[in-house]
């Protein structure tokens, strides 16, 4: 049975049983309301069949099915939810910058949708009854058990991908041969054939990966949702490896769901973003939340037009017109990261661009003088990386020679001045300083957005987009300088390379804010290394004076780096976790694991020195990048 949490004091718990099921893709296709503020459309997951299945199934499949029985056992009474709804009332086709449908494909596709969403409605679908039928089904179903909060799940649906023309490609591989004919092996196979595309053919994966998520549906599955998840199943399946491995969920946001914030910015205009919640994402879209579900997604937004669409993807999106009024935005990523990192922000948005020569010049001369501090960098980099196969930029000989990456500033209209003054200026200084430090940049652009005042932080930073607080622009240059080279920072430490254990945070804010005097340092070429290292010692006073108010008025167990201890990275069969103190209220305002973390950090670089120590880091970057690791 699942257990009610109170969300002002409890851990927060990862539901999903990844073990069994591990989303390897998501595409999105959403529709943004203001006026009812609310987001809503679908979303098409692929997955592959998980690790614990496999391993258990090799020596027999009766072991993986006892946590099934007993989830079915406990959770019989409820209802299973199997409304009829007219899809083609909710749906919209998706458009794509980089990988159009032709229209006559178009048109085939919504035909078939709108046949099949009609014969749904003239179907009878089972009751709820038979969600967990334990006198007929021997409590055997399998359930797929996703991350959701605060959503309402209107339908769950498979999806016929071998009905996507030009999927034939996949089903006359050689490694096919011989698999059985079946409707779902086949789409099932398909489905594995085209998440383990070689790494050279991401754009070939993405393209499919569009296709296949606009096939019809063939067949409804049975849900349930709970106050933290969303359970699936299709009667009669028993096992991951048969239960469909391509679904689609119609859904909506509710105004209160707290992945993201709906208020208006700082030009009294209304606007939409990702605030990082402590639930994450699971009130945006339904998804897999523990760290090691590492995926790749596609999304496309509409919105009405003068509204942008900034997303944490890696191509700078144009917006297509749908119709009158009615703006598409695409985005998309081919590096696999946790669905935690899934950053939106749609608003009057406004780019602020360079106005004056001078500034040009800056920004051209000290981009091209910005080289890493070591040539033994690029020796380190012909090493074979560690991750699972993706396009990486450190095997990218180009990128490995980009000091500053593409990036763009966006702010609400009354704060672009500020923004041009010093913003502007400060990027491109901090980006080289970033790289001079631990060099090749993870990700190939950045965006900037200032967010609306209600926005309780400083910065965040997500893949390719950094959220500023429109707190830092007063501040001057050294305020808004350090707080961008510490969001620059988690770049490295905190995406590329992510905590396994959510719990041990101090890995992200440890090294983020060891790592901001470090940038900030390179980044003021003006100073003199006394007047450097002045500053650096008054930021640790500062910090330790921090810390220790924080250790006398908190809970003791809020200070600890490693609250888990020898259980740290441990999960259960299932893949299901918790984050421990992940909803105590408290703990956002905390600093703890970031202050903690600096001075473990600094003291190591002041014993063994700080040239040393930032060489040992940059080796541990180029071995550890796109990896989850753990304290020890």
């Amino acid at each position: 049975m699942e257990t009610q949490l109170d969300p002002m004091k409890d851990d927060l718990p990862l539901t999903a049983n990844t073990s069994y099921m591990l989303v390897k893709h998501y595409v999105l296709d959403l529709d943004v309301d203001f006026k009812n503020k609310v987001i809503e459309g679908s979303i098409v997951l692929f997955f592959e069949t998980g690790s614990q299945y496999r391993k258990t199934s090799s020596a027999g499949k009766e072991r993986c099915q006892s946590q099934f029985d007993e989830t079915c056992k406990m959770r019989a009474s409820e209802p299973c939810h199997t409304p009829r709804i007219n899809v083609s009332t909710c749906s919209s086709k998706m458009e794509y910058n980089d990988f159009a449908v032709s229209g006559k494909e178009e048109e085939a596709a919504s035909d078939e949708n709108s046949n099949h969403s009609n014969n749904e409605q003239a179907s009878g679908i089972s009751s709820s009854k038979d969600c967990c039928d334990i006198e007929d089904h021997g409590n055997k179903d399998f359930l797929l058990i996703l991350d959701c909060c605060d959503l309402s799940v209107l339908k769950v649906e498979e999806v016929d991908i071998a009905a996507v023309s030009g999927i034939e490609k996949f089903t006359r591989s050689a490694k096919l041969t011989g698999v059985s004919k079946e409707p779902e092996n086949l789409r099932n196979r398909i489905v594995h054939e085209l998440v383990t595309l070689p790494a050279d053919r991401w754009k070939e994966q993405l393209y499919y990966f569009s296709h296949c998520s606009q096939a019809p549906g063939c067949g409804e599955l049975l849900f349930s949702t709970g106050t933290w998840s969303l359970e699936i199943r299709k009667s009669g399946i028993q096992t991951p490896a048969d239960f469909p491995h391509a679904i689609r969920i119609w859904y909506k946001t509710k105004p209160e769901g707290r992945s993201v914030t709906w208020t208006i910015d700082q030009s009294g205009r209304p606007c939409v973003y990702t605030m990082g919640s402590p639930i994450n994402n699971r009130a945006l879209f339904p998804c897999q939340e523990p760290p090691i579900a590492l995926s790749t997604w596609q999304a496309s937004v509409r919105t009405a037009a003068g509204f942008v669409v900034l997303m944490s993807g890696e191509n700078s999106a144009e917006p297509v017109q749908l119709r009158e009024g009615i703006l598409s935005w695409y985005y998309y990523v081919s590096m696999p990261m946790p669905a935690s990192t899934f950053t939106i922000a749609v608003g009057c948005w406004h780019e602020v661009k360079q106005q004056s020569f001078k500034q040009k010049a800056a920004i051209e001369t000290n981009s091209e003088c910005s080289l890493p501090s070591s040539q033994t960098d690029f020796r380190w980099h012909e090493e074979i990386c560690g991750h699972v196969e993706y396009p990486c930029r450190f095997q990218n000989p180009a990128a490995r020679l980009q000091a500053v990456i593409p990036y763009r500033v966006f702010a609400p209209w009354c704060l672009m001045e500020s923004c041009e003054e010093y913003l502007l200026q400060l990027i491109p200084q901090c980006l080289s300083a970033a790289y001079a430090t631990l060099g090749t940049h993870p990700f190939s652009r950045l965006d900037v957005l200032i967010v609306p005042s209600n926005f309780s932080s400083l910065g965040m930073a997500s893949p390719h987009i950094i959220f500023l607080s429109q707190s830092v622009l007063p501040g001057g240059s050294h305020l808004c300088g350090t707080r961008l080279c510490h969001e620059i920072a988690h770049a490295w430490f905190g995406l590329a390379i992510g905590a396994r254990d959510w719990t041990e945070e101090w890995i992200s804010e440890g090294f983020a804010t060891f790592l901001e005097d470090i940038f900030w340092a390179r980044a003021q070429q003006q100073l003199s290394r006394d007047e450097i290292k002045g500053q650096q010692e008054l930021k640790a006073l500062l910090r330790w004076r921090r810390l220790r108010d924080e250790v006398q008025n908190s809970e003791e167990e809020l200070q600890v780096l490693r609250p888990k201890k020898e259980s740290t990275g441990e999960f259960s069969e299932s893949g299901a976790s918790v984050v421990k103190y992940g909803l105590k209220a408290e703990k956002i305002f905390m600093q703890v694991h970031y202050l903690k973390g600096y001075f473990l950090l600094r003291s190591l670089a002041r014993t063994i020195g700080e040239v040393s120590y930032l060489a040992s880091l940059r080796k541990f970057v180029v071995k550890f990048h796109g990896q989850l690791v753990l304290s020890q």
